[in-house]
């Protein structure tokens, strides 16, 4: 892992329509080859923080730079081209339940396709091979042409790993990738992100409710709460109490006439 910065967010603050604050001034630098663990309650703001970062949503003020170039106004080619050097993992998959996992995992090179290409499944052998081997590296080789929605739920994310991977990608966003897998499933996907974070040099950003697994995979954790960053240390300094502080509701105090949090 090099010190260089690869992402900087620089008093990046998003509000929603409805009034809802996702971010509130949130300045934060990752450098290349971090697995990084995100942690707080839900609406604490993760899935946002890690949504601006591929432009998913857009932010209200501040600025994001990545490799040392703002992304907040990229339009057209340049927005593709960096979606296309990011790969998502979702809570939910994202698969075509009805297409094979090969045809799955070959999404993920759908940015260095054109649009006809793409749509007509005109894949290389090369991108083929390269697939074949992308499900190899997570376990699933022989499933290359079994149809998705035939997989377990852990065999799915793996999928999605590797459909990921696909893409050369420099940065990984895993939003809850383990919220609704068994343990031992559980064990196994995050272990496939920390041997593209180890043995690639991605970056990695990883929200996670489990406390316990932050601390077995990250390099490093952050805090967030009401779309603050209230913590940030690597993971040689975190302690169950700053996690457990983490994850603290503020106590409300029922004054004569009027109810306030402290």
């Amino acid at each position: 892992m090099t010190e260089q910065p690869l992402i900087e967010f620089n008093h990046v603050s998003k509000i929603y329509k409805n009034g809802t604050v996702g971010l509130k001034d949130i300045n934060l630098t990752i450098p290349q080859g971090e697995f990084l663990v995100v942690v707080g309650l839900s609406g604490a703001g993760k899935s946002t923080l890690l949504r601006t970062i591929n432009r998913m949503h857009d932010i209200t003020s501040g600025d994001i730079l990545i490799e040392g170039q703002s992304i907040i106004h990229l339009q057209g080619k340049k927005l593709r081209q960096l979606r296309r050097s990011i790969g998502m993992i979702f809570q939910n998959f994202n698969l075509v339940k009805r297409s094979s996992v090969q045809r799955n995992v070959l999404s993920g090179r759908i940015g260095y396709y054109g649009t006809w290409r793409s749509i007509l499944g005109l894949f290389s052998k090369e991108d083929k091979q390269k697939a074949a081997h992308a499900l190899k590296r997570v376990g699933l080789a022989e499933k290359l042409y079994t149809r998705a929605d035939q997989l377990s739920g852990g065999q799915q994310q793996r999928v999605a790993i590797a459909r990921a991977f696909m893409q050369d990608p420099k940065i990984i966003l895993a939003d809850e990738p383990i919220a609704s897998l068994d343990p031992l499933t559980t064990e196994s996907v995050m272990n496939d992100l920390k041997k593209l974070n180890e043995e690639f040099n991605m970056t990695v950003i990883v929200n996670l409710h489990s406390v316990p697994l932050a601390q077995k995979y990250a390099d490093r954790i952050i805090g967030l709460r009401a779309g603050e960053l209230v913590y940030d240390q690597p993971i040689a300094n975190v302690t169950d109490a700053d996690l457990a502080a983490i994850y603290e509701q503020p106590k409300v105090v029922q004054l004569a006439d009027r109810v306030v949090a402290s």
